[in-house]
């Protein structure tokens, strides 16, 4: 799978580099999302995605794709042709 490496250490942020592709709460397009990232080799890593262990599991906090900068167009691209492109955050 293309995603990015885990990062490393308990205060790890983001690289500045990264930037949000979408934003949603719904596991089946995270999934969807993540198998068409990593099948267009697209680094992303899924930001939020432990916080249900703080909401209940009960879907508040919505999960955030986020991929390198220098890889957005083509990522957006590559959504927007899967019918995804209503779901992608604003550029």
């Amino acid at each position: 799978m293309a995603a990015l490496l885990p990062l490393a250490g308990a205060h790890a942020t983001l690289p500045e580099s990264m930037v949000e592709l979408l934003r949603t709460n719904d596991p089946v397009l995270i999934s969807f999302v993540e198998a068409i990232l990593a099948d267009e080799n697209v680094g992303f890593f899924v930001a939020d995605q432990h916080m249900s262990v703080l909401e209940g599991s009960l879907g508040f906090i919505r999960r955030r794709i986020m991929v390198r900068s220098e890889d957005l167009e083509r990522a957006r691209r590559a959504l927007g042709e899967a019918g995804l492109g209503d779901e992608l955050s604003p550029a």
